[in-house]
This record gives C-alpha cells, structure tokens and sequence, in this order.
C-alpha cells in the first residue's frame, strides 16, 4: 500500500531503491506518528472535516497503535511505504472508510516533518537529562578532590600545577556550554510544521495554533514554505549541537585513557571497565573510553554529512532529505551510550593522590617561585630568569604549596556558580510543558 497509489505498478527495483530504509528508520518514528495523527484528527473534528463519533473511533484506535509502537512491537509490513502508510492501514483495516479521513489537510512531508521534530526533542530530552547526571558526578569528583594536585600541561610539556578539582570541574563547565547550544537547538525543534502539508498549505480552515497546543509545542513555524524548508536544517542544527558534546565527550575519554596508561598513572578505571588481551596477561585496557573517543569523533561529522546532503537544494521538498534519517535516527542512541557509560565510569575512577611525590614534576612549581619573587619587589622579568637559572644548573627546590584564590583556580573552583548556570539552562527547556501536554492527548 502506498499513499499515492494509483491504476499502476511501480517497478520492484525501482521501489526498493526508492523505499531504501525508510521500513527499518520509520520504527524511530511510529509513536510519533501516532501522536500526530491524535491531535491532527483532534483539530479536524473542531472545524467540521470529523464527527464527534468518528473522532472517538479514531483515537481508540489510534491509543492502541500508540501502546503497540511504545512496547517495540509496532511493525512496518512488506510491501507497505512507510509509518504513515502503515498507520493509516491498520486504521482502515479496523474502521474502513473512517480510517481514510485522517489525512485530510495534510501532507507525507509535513507529517515527516512532525514526526522528525517530536522525536527530537524526546530524543533532546534523553541527552539533556544524562548529560545534567554527568555533569553532577563531574561536580562531586571535582569537590571530592579539589585539593589534590596534578601536574597541568602544555604541548604535552609539565606546565604548572593544576588539581584533580580542576580537571573534574572543567568537563563540567564545558558542559553547560554544550547544554546552551543543546537547548538553543531544541527551541528550534520545538515548533510546529503540522498544517504546512506539501509546504503550501491547505484550503481547509486548518487550526494550526490548536495543534501546536495539543502537542505541547512552543509555537508554530508559521511560514508554509519554511516549515519545508526547515527539513534538513533542524537535523543540521540538532547535529552541531550534538557534536559539540561529543567533543567534550572525546576529549574527556582521551585525557582518561591518557592518565590511565603506566606512563601517567594518575588515575585508575574500574576493573570491571577494562578489557584484557589474548596474550599478555597485564593488560587493563580503556577500551570503553577509547570506543568513546571514536564514536564522538563520528558523530562530530554529522553536521557535515547532513550539510553535504542538503547543501545544494532549493526550495520545496526534494527525496535527497529522506537520506539524513539514515545518519540522524541513530545519532542519538550512540550519544546515550557514550554519556552513560562516560558517567558510569567517572563515578567509579580511582584518583593517584601522590603523582607529585615524583620529583620529575618539581619544575612545575617554577611559577609560583617567580611569583612570590614578583610579590616580594622583585620584577618579574628579573625572578623568571633567576628561576630558570636555578633549574638549569640543578639548584631549583621546589615548594609544593599553592596559594591560589581568584575565581575558578586551584583554591576557588566556584563550583556552585558553576551549578546555578547549569541550572538556570535546564529550567529554560520546559519539558514539563511537553510531557502535561502529550499525556492530556493520549489520555483524551
């Protein structure tokens, strides 16, 4: 069964390339499609296109494939297009012509659109949701060993003294970061494309702000042309902000497995989050954090595949779009993966509290000699020479005390100004809204 169906048959090669895996990405979206068609059907029996019984027989049904899709047994039949064809299908099947009035006033491509923006800000909500627990773990580890000191680097040189406080604390705030673009991103998402069809409207009274209502979005993308226009680009802005945390993510994996070799030893992982070898007995390998690394590298490169897919398309609606489903759905399940286990894993890290009993690391304390230098009259220049001199011929003896206390330093992590900026992000996102307005739906 096909939507646009008519007195002939398409080839079979022809339909196999041009369904691709849209049976198989379309599983993202069944819920969703479901949703959607409750509160399309819901408008169209506000404005006469329904009866209150046919309603009623519609979303019982509708209820039904909902629970079906959210149980993981909705299934895509052979032969059948797509989610919307299949929807519609087993509408029919039960209540016959009834089944064929929901897609009055509306378009495949605005219900793909809305299909697409309600399961990214599910999705959106999942990331936000772990990332804000990772970023709790990162805040305790950081508190727990704020006073531990590690050596910092440059060029992969001993640079100066940094903490345990600190390093924990920097993924943190990277973190709040990745959260704003996160929610810039989801406000974007979180308007709604229903009513747009074919991206040219409908000569139906549609009531597009009472189907932004029902489905708990913040407003409409008002402009029929732009809410096509808007495919591809909401993945592609969903994507960098994506990227952005798998960037924290990798970096983060590659500073662990890092520390954790034999020649840093600054931290230990879990035994049971490691790996072993099939001929040396020793190993502990990070492979956890190393698959990490890769998987955010990966999808650091969504933005540009996406970007690469729609780049060079006008206007209106074109088949090309139906191919960042394939590197888009699945984005998302990765990234949760990747927070989880990062979490599961810095919750559990066991931290070397005697890395500067090495006297290697004692030039790291040169700064603070040339400051306490400066402090005393000395100029600067004058005490960073005397100092270099001292090292050079060996005589440099290092005191291991810092003293530092401006804002975010060894001494002053201001990990609670820190909490409040994620908090006030968080608070912004409104999922509340969302969540009362989708269960008044389903429960209508």
């Amino acid at each position: 069964m096909k939507l646009w169906e008519k007195d002939f048959e398409i080839n079979k090669e022809i339909e196999r390339f041009t369904v691709g895996r849209d049976r198989e990405l379309d599983l993202y979206l069944a819920k969703y499609d479901v949703l959607g068609s409750m509160a399309h059907i819901t408008m169209l029996e506000s404005i006469g296109l329904l009866s209150a019984d046919e309603l009623s027989m519609l979303l019982t049904e509708l209820k039904a494939i909902y629970e079906q899709a959210a149980r993981g047994e909705f299934v895509i039949e052979e032969g059948i297009e797509d989610v919307h064809s299949q929807v519609e299908l087993m509408l029919t099947r039960k209540l016959g012509d009834v089944g064929k009035k929901i897609h009055s006033g509306r378009s495949r491509n605005d219900q793909v659109l809305l299909d697409l923006k309600l399961f990214t800000r599910d999705r959106l909500k999942d990331i936000a949701r772990l990332t804000v627990t990772l970023f709790h773990t990162l805040q305790r580890q950081s508190e727990t060993y704020k006073d531990v000191l590690m050596p910092g680097y440059t060029h992969l040189q001993i640079a100066m003294p940094s903490s345990f406080g600190l390093w924990f604390g920097a993924y943190a705030e990277s973190l709040v970061d990745d959260m704003m673009f996160l929610q810039a991103a989801f406000r974007m998402c979180n308007r709604n494309p229903l009513g747009s069809a074919a991206g040219y409207g409908s000569s139906f009274p549609l009531n597009r702000t009472m189907t932004t209502r029902l489905l708990g979005f913040d407003t409409l993308n008002y402009n029929v042309v732009y809410a096509q226009m808007g495919r591809g680009k909401m993945e592609r802005n969903v994507a960098f902000a994506l990227a952005g945390l798998a960037g924290t993510l990798a970096k983060l994996a590659y500073d662990a497995c890092l520390f954790n070799s034999q020649n840093f030893g600054f931290v230990k992982l879990p035994n049971e989050c490691t790996t072993g070898s099939s001929i040396m007995p020793h190993k502990k390998n990070p492979d956890v954090f190393e698959l990490t690394r890769a998987k955010c590298n990966k999808l650091q490169a969504l933005p540009q595949q996406i970007m690469m897919i729609m780049g060079n398309l006008p206007s209106g609606y074109f088949r090309d779009l139906q191919i960042i489903k394939e590197v888009f759905l699945p984005a998302f399940d990765e990234l949760k993966d990747c927070l989880y286990m990062t979490n599961y894993i810095m919750e559990r890290m066991e931290v070397n509290r005697h890395i500067l009993d090495d006297e290697k690391y004692a030039p790291i304390f040169s700064v603070e000699k040339v400051n306490r230098l400066a402090a005393s009259g000395v100029p600067f220049r004058d005490a960073y020479k005397q100092v270099g001199l001292e090292i050079e011929a060996g005589r440099f003896v290092p005191d291991k005390e810092v003293h530092h206390t401006h804002e975010g330093s060894i001494g002053n992590l201001c990990t609670e100004e820190i909490a409040l900026q994620m908090h006030s992000v968080v608070e912004q996102f409104h999922f509340e809204q969302i969540e009362k307005a989708e269960q008044a739906l389903l429960n209508s």
